[in-house]
């Protein structure tokens, strides 16, 4: 469960969090430096007890973001984009002013259709339409305590089924892909519906409405009910925050017990982001 940590103690940032279930911005610190090992255990403790994280007025090119992002862990590739020629680890996340669908605007937990889906991604603002275009964050410790006793028992015997043909999202990344003449593959992946976060030992709810199609041994039709009624549950509006961002924002969540849904609310305008992908374990 996250701790709102007003009581911790943090010597080299400060944390203010910003709603009551989940995020916090961390002020004190230039991303663009190299940091000290005791500055990243603070924001890493920031990150585990916030869930999502912000940093606003950060100047950084790609390069510096990706330095920022390898001193949490391991930058990924992403499945289905590809990145900047320069600094192919690091995505464009683009919608053009023509375009009225956007990218993954869904309410989803990152690429759960690989065996090991990303522990962590950050995402910072290039370029944002004048207004519009936020990003909702739900916690998924929140969605997980709130269920009845016998409901979390059903949950913790099912496995989820997890795919990338899901219309849901699919639409909104194949013009993309299309684009940079990648294929369009179909991933899919088994996964707990209750995964144990491996830094934390809480549990969190780990179906969302972008990527599970069923559970493993049920059909789809069975699945069906169950499912719809988690999608719903695990977005309470008491389960969220909502992240507005500026030029130079920087958004850093926890992949493991947190969706997040970039709200398309800004047609007629572009909005550029940049993304780092952080990998992660097999949940279990």
């Amino acid at each position: 469960m996250m701790d709102n940590s007003a009581h911790q103690n943090y010597l080299h940032i400060d944390v203010h969090p910003v709603s009551g279930a989940l995020g916090a911005e961390i002020t004190g610190v230039d991303i663009s430096l190299p940091l000290d090992a005791e500055v990243v255990s603070e924001i890493r403790n920031a990150l585990l007890s916030h869930l999502v994280i912000f940093f606003q007025n950060q100047v950084i090119t790609p390069q510096q973001q990706l330095n920022f992002a390898e001193q949490f862990g391991t930058p990924m590739e992403y499945p289905q984009l590809k990145g900047l020629p320069e600094c192919p680890l690091v995505t464009e996340v683009i919608k053009l002013e023509h375009e009225t669908l956007n990218f993954g605007g869904v309410w989803h937990s990152d690429t759960t259709y690989i065996k090991q889906p990303p522990m962590a991604s950050m995402l910072y603002a290039i370029e944002i339409p004048p207004y519009g275009g936020d990003t909702l964050f739900s916690n998924q410790y929140m969605a997980y305590e709130t269920l009845s006793d016998g409901l979390k028992k059903t949950l913790s015997e099912l496995v989820a089924v997890n795919t990338s043909s899901k219309p849901e999202v699919s639409m909104t990344r194949e013009d993309r892909m299309r684009e940079a003449g990648m294929e369009l593959n179909v991933l899919s992946a088994l996964h707990p519906a209750v995964r144990t976060h491996p830094e934390t030992g809480s549990k969190a709810l780990y179906v969302n409405i972008a990527h599970t199609t069923h559970f493993e041994d049920w059909t789809e039709q069975e699945s069906k009910s169950l499912l719809e009624f988690l999608f719903q549950h695990q977005v309470r509006p008491e389960f969220t925050c909502r992240f507005r961002w500026e030029k130079n924002s920087l958004a850093f969540w926890d992949n493991r017990c947190v969706q997040h849904n970039p709200v398309n609310d800004y047609q007629g305008f572009r909005r550029i982001m940049h993304r780092v992908t952080i990998a992660g374990d097999k949940p279990y």
